[in-house]
Order: structure tokens, then sequence, then C-alpha cells
């Protein structure tokens, strides 16, 4: 790797050089590059869960749009009012959500930061937040003013000790934790923070679409979304684009876009970005068969690595984490996987800590049962040239196991 710093100020030099030693330690690569997938490799490194990206409605919705733009116009959404896509496809979006209302933003990381600003900036209100929360998440919380309290990763017992201490705020949790897989307690967590006087604010990111009737979400299926006052997603997931969702109470919407920096700050999507997703949330209604599709692979992919002795045991949705440990152990399965072309997500320092690495697979409705089993027989053969014996998870799994009695 090439390290040309000598026109680097010393504090930037030493971040820079530290990366570069990162990568050093590593062969000289950065441990997320590698291969590349072909349109025959087995792909886990998608979050098109429901396969919609190419799909040619989408598209042609998209290219309508473009080929009758003639008065396009590009500005921050605050500026917007009357009819216009934006606000139509908000309206389905609060419908679809079963909110009051919705803001679209350019990304679910610029709702995220954006949301929290709007609710904690200037105020003294504490902060509760997940410690698997997404780093949009978290990022958000940087504007708080008061403390910020993370809790035990799923741990309701912990966090009502925290409330306990100092009092009622914001509570904030994915339904479905991006880097493992894990699915959140959601009815129990809700309910117990709500009835300590807590708001709630819920990342849908990877359930809306593919969780709940006609894919609301995990709190419209557990009937929640009364006492869940914000929901937010990223639609570059299920919906296959680039934007993010906001869900919330009656009267928000408007003081949102004109006080979270990302919607002041920021141009709106476009006209055919937004007929993009109002074609994709018509396939998302009527998708329930690719929907039963993906959690019919998940659930047979978790089950047959699991039974191979890969520690599944954290995820429960279309998301399997599979924690080996250091980055150069989880680099070594990236590469034994590239090699017979089937194509997982690396995540490491800063999305996991240190010496906590992972490879994630993202499952996709497209799959097919001949590309399962072929996984399944990759992972069955690859167990002692990646170490599996060595893998922090696996250790850990061993570690929980009962003793026997003879």
């Amino acid at each position: 790797m090439k390290n040309n710093i000598n026109n680097y100020p010393n504090y930037l030099a030493e971040k820079v050089n530290k990366h570069v030693q990162r990568c050093e330690d590593l062969g000289g690569r950065n441990p997320l590059h590698g291969l590349t997938a072909t349109a025959s490799s087995v792909k886990f490194i998608s979050n098109d869960y429901l396969s919609l990206a190419n799909h040619p409605a989408i598209i042609e919705a998209q290219r309508k749009v473009l080929d009758d733009s003639d008065n396009l116009i590009i500005m921050s959404s605050i500026y917007m009012h009357g009819d216009n896509p934006q606000q139509r496809f908000e309206t389905r979006m609060a419908d679809f959500m079963r909110s009051d209302e919705a803001v679209l933003c350019q990304s679910g990381y610029n709702a995220n930061i954006g949301l929290i600003q709007s609710i904690v900036e200037h105020t003294n209100a504490p902060v509760y937040i997940d410690m698997m929360a997404h780093m949009s998440l978290w990022d958000g919380t940087k504007f708080s003013t008061s403390p910020v309290y993370p809790f035990r990763h799923n741990n309701i017992d912990h966090l009502m000790s925290l409330i306990e201490r100092h009092g009622s705020g914001l509570v904030i949790v994915d339904s479905v934790y991006s880097t493992n897989g894990s699915v959140c307690p959601l009815k129990a967590l809700v309910e117990a923070a709500y009835d300590k006087g807590c708001i709630l604010l819920v990342d849908e990111s990877h359930s809306l679409g593919t969780h709940g009737p006609q894919g609301r979400g995990m709190v419209v299926d557990y009937g929640l979304q009364d006492k869940v006052m914000f929901r937010t997603a990223s639609l570059a997931k299920a919906f296959a684009g680039r934007a993010g969702i906001v869900a919330c109470p009656a009267g928000f919407a408007d003081y949102f876009k004109c006080t979270g920096n990302p919607a002041i700050f920021s141009s709106a999507l476009l006209p055919y970005e937004i007929a993009g997703l109002d074609k994709t949330l018509d396939l998302i209604i009527t998708a329930d068969e690719r929907r039963e599709r993906l959690h019919s692979n998940a659930a047979y992919l978790r089950r047959a690595l699991s039974e191979l002795g890969y520690n599944t045991s954290v995820s429960s949705s279309q998301i399997i984490g599979l924690e080996v440990g250091t980055e150069k152990q989880t680099t070594v399965l990236k590469d034994v996987l590239e090699a017979r072309d089937v194509f997982g997500s690396v995540f490491c320092a800063p999305a996991t800590a240190k010496n906590r690495a992972l490879m994630r697979l993202s499952v996709n409705s497209y799959l097919t049962m001949d590309e399962l089993r072929y996984v399944i027989g990759v992972f069955r053969d690859i167990r002692e040239e990646v170490g599996l014996d060595q893998w922090r998870s696996t250790q850990k799994q061993t570690n929980m196991l009962p003793l026997c009695v003879a």
C-alpha cells in the first residue's frame, strides 16, 4: 500500500499511519477488499432482501419520469410545499407505516442523525441507546447536551435500571440489528419504556418491507405504533433505493424539515428517485411470496450452519452474523469463501468491537435451493481450513454447553 504523507500535518499523518499499519499487519491489504463477485457468484453482500433492485416496473417508472422531466428544480425539501412528488410519497409512506406523518430523507443515516438532533438538541433529556445500535443512531446522540446512557444489548432489565436512576428520556433501538441479525425484544421493551414515560425511536431499516403485514415492519406487526413515537428506516434495504424515511406524530414533519440539519442543508431527492421508491412500495405491499421465501431461505441456512458447528444462535432474521474474532481470522474466512465463489461482508472495527470481527451473510428471497446447498457444502468443507474451533463464537458456544452427567 502506497503511503505518501509528506504533506500531512502530524495529527493526520498519525491517523493515516495507523490505518496503513493495520493493513500491513494483514499482509498489506484492506480486510474489506478481495475478489470481485461475478454474475455466477453466490452473493450474500446485498441488502436487497426482496430482490427488487432490478425489477423492470421500477426501472420503467424511473425512466418515464426522466423522459417527462422538463422543469427539474434541485433544492432543499424545506422549500417544497403544495402538491409535489415528495409530499405525495410521504403521505403514502405514513399510511403504509400507520403513522400520522412521514418525512423522506436523503438516506437512513440522514434520517437518524437529523431526527435525533431535532429531538434532543438543547434539552436535558437523557438518551438511552442499545450498545449494538447502528452507528447513525450513535452519531445522532452527539447532538445531546445531556448524558447518553448505553444499555446492554437487548437487556430490558439494564435499561430499566438506568431509567430508574436517571429519569425518563429517549430510548433508541433497532428492530433488527444489522451487524449480527439479532432481533430486539420489541414488545416487552417498548411496553416497559413507555410505562416509564419514555419516548421510543425504533430504527426499522432491516424490518421495513420484510416483516409485518404487507411488509409494514415489526412495530406495526406488534401493534405498537401508538407507543413508538418515532420510526426510521433506510430505504436502501428492502426498498432497494437510496433514501431514508422518518415516521412521526402529527405536526412533527414540518418541524423536522425546519430544524434537522440534513433536511435543511442537503438537496431533496429527485423526482425520478421518488418515482422508483413509489413503484417499489406497490411491489412490497404485494410481496408476501417473496417475504415467505426470504424467511424460509434464512431459516434453512441458519439451521444448516448451526448443525455444522457454526454459532448462529444470535441471529433470528435474514442477517446471519458469524463472529470469527480477529481481523486476520476473518480475512482468512473471506478469502476461502471467495475462492469458492461465495461472497459475504466483513464487519470489523469501527462496525464491531476490536477483535470481534465477523462475516455477515445477508440472505435474499431469490437464492435458490441449489445455491443454498452449494454454500452449505462449502461451509462444511472449510471448517478445518478456517480454524472454526478457534473462532470467538465457537469458543463462546462451547463454554455455554451444559455439562454432561454420566
